[in-house]
This record gives C-alpha cells, structure tokens and sequence, in this order.
C-alpha cells in the first residue's frame, strides 16, 4: 500500500470517498464506461435527471447503464415528494447503489423549475423529498448542495439545512463549497467566481460526525484530495476528472491502497474500442459520440494533439474505431497522404 496519510478512523472503502461530479452533457454512460477502465473503487454519477423526464419520458434511454460502472449513483432534479419517489424507486429498480437529489445547480433553466440550488432556500420540502424517496427505496438517498445562495454567507445557513435534512434520514451530503448565485452570474461562473470556502465543509464534519461529508468544488491535485480527506469522508471531483481522464488511474492505488491492476493508456484505449463496437451492434450508437470522452486520455504526452484530432476528426465517422484507432497511433510520416488530416 503506497505511503499515504489517511485519518485513522477513515476506512478505505467508504463508497464516497471518491467520486466523479454529476455533469450536464458529460457524464453520460459512455463517460463512466471509461471511468470505470480507470478506476474500480471510484463512485460515477449521472448526469442530472429530472423527475419529469422519467416520469413522462424514455426510461430506459435515461437509466440504461453497464454493470461495470457499479457503484453508480443516480441523481435526481426535481421539487415534488411524490415525483421524486416514483422516480427514485425506478432508480432503484434499475440497480443504481445511491439516489441523489441536486440542491446545488444555479442554472435559470432549473431555477424555473423550482428545483436544484434554490431548494436551500426551502429546507422543510428538502427534507419532504428526502423522506419520500427514503421511505420507497433501500439504497442510500443522498443530497448534493451549496454552501449558501446568493449572498448568504453565514455558516448557520448551511448547517440548519444539513441539520434539517438529516432529520428526514438524509446520511450523506456532498457539499460543493462555493456559494450559488441565483442571479447575475451563469452556471460556468458559478463554478468560478463565488470563493472556495473548504472550511466550512470541514465544520459540518466536525458539527455532524456521524453524517458522511464529502466536499466538492475546484479540486485539481492528488494534494489537495488529500489534505481534503483529512477534513472530510468524501472529495468529489468534476471537471478535472472529465479533462484529464487519465488522473483516475492513480487514485485506486492513492486513495484505496490498492495497487492489484496495471493499466496503460493504449490498453484502455483498446477496450473503449471494443465499447464501440459492442455499442453499434447492441443500440446503434456511432462511435462518435463516445470517443468526445477519451478525448483528455493523452494529454501531456507527445503527438497527444494529432492523437485527439483523429478521434474528434467527423471526416472518418464512416471507419470502424479499431481503424480511427489505428490511424491515431499512426505516426504523421508513416499516414498515407488521403488519411493526413
């Protein structure tokens, strides 16, 4: 097991210790395929799914995932009890190991739907979801939040909503430590502009030891995932983790202490090859749209440019993959001049 610093009450193999953020457009279930190739113990969410969606949309388009992306989390936007319950219980039908519920997402599109961050603002329905999907299913039923909106920045804010949702059997919350404001910033300057306050992540853990806290929010090393873990139950990583893919190789071994399996870029490569292909033949999908994930795969390494290029190139949409694969590692002087791109 590498030399690693790790609380000594803190067991490895908590389900949240570390985990892929839920991202809109991203995280889709091509993307946790390949997560999965990098790492086995990694929690992988979906993407956002709205009550409605499940509710009055296609269920298995929504909810289909491979079995190797165990564990999963599905999670969940929406404001009515009622909906999320039905739609948490066909969550768990389909075999995800925890269903979340988004109290963070500032988006106006979701603001207009009653639900995501402005929910911190009704702590007592929160706690209504929650019961409602707590009492259907027997996965964990979880909360992804804030630590405030807008210009509440008071400690007392997010601690009465943790306090308040806990009450309704909410056990685990992942905490991004920014505040969210609901006006005058996008949902990319969200991400950026309110300030990192780890600190009060790390006081609700002190404030609710029994509760799992995870924290979220501008994560980009292997040292601040760490100095995090002794804070915290949990880090969730976002878009680091979907940019340069290849970090999650090193965290079975950094953060599990398990170091049983060897992987090589090539190799997974190789594999999401073999995807897309059983992809095509099972559901018609087109390599394309699977291979925008890898795309990070080799960053920093020489000819990674050319290499992402081919991938993301829609003049070879009409070649198999094994064939895109094998024009990617093909060095420049060795292609034959009508496949230089």
């Amino acid at each position: 097991m590498n030399d690693i610093n790790i609380k000594e009450n803190q067991p490895l193999h908590n389900m949240w210790r570390m985990s892929v953020a839920p991202m809109m457009d991203w995280t889709d279930r091509h993307c946790r395929y390949l997560h999965r190739l990098l790492s086995q113990h990694t929690l992988l969410y979906t993407e956002m799914v709205t009550t409605g969606a499940l509710i009055h949309g296609d269920v298995p388009r929504h909810l289909r995932f491979d079995p190797s992306e165990h564990p999963v989390a599905l999670q969940l936007g929406g404001s009515e009890p009622a909906d999320l319950a039905q739609s948490a219980r066909l969550g768990a039908q389909w075999g995800y190991d925890e269903i979340n519920l988004n109290c963070g997402c500032p988006s106006e599109r979701v603001q207009r739907g009653s639900f995501g961050a402005c929910l911190m603002n009704e702590a007592s329905l929160v706690a209504d979801c929650v019961k409602a999907m707590v009492d259907v299913v027997d996965v964990p039923v979880t909360v992804k939040h804030r630590i405030g909106i807008d210009k509440i920045e008071s400690y007392d804010f997010v601690c009465d909503f943790v306090g308040t949702v806990a009450d309704a059997g909410c056990e685990v919350f992942i905490v991004h430590a920014r505040n969210a404001w609901l006006k005058g910033l996008s949902p990319k300057e969200n991400r950026e502009i309110p300030p990192l306050r780890y600190e009060m992540v790390s006081q609700l853990k002190k404030d609710f030891p029994q509760l799992t806290i995870a924290v979220n929010g501008g994560i980009k090393t292997d040292d601040t995932v760490l100095e995090q873990l002794q804070q915290v139950d949990g880090v969730m990583v976002g878009r680091e983790a979907y940019h340069n893919p290849w970090w999650l190789a090193s965290w079975d071994a950094l953060f599990y202490g398990d170091d049983s399996k060897e992987r090589t870029r090539e190799s997974v490569e190789e594999q999401m090859v073999l995807y897309m292909e059983r992809e095509a033949r099972e559901h018609g999908t087109h390599w394309y749209s699977i291979a925008r994930h890898m795309l990070g795969l080799r960053n920093g390494l020489p000819g990674a440019r050319r290499w992402r290029q081919t991938w993301s190139d829609h003049r070879l949409k009409t070649l198999p993959p094994h064939e895109v694969m094998k024009l990617a590692r093909t060095k420049p002087a060795d292609l034959p001049e009508a496949a230089t791109i």
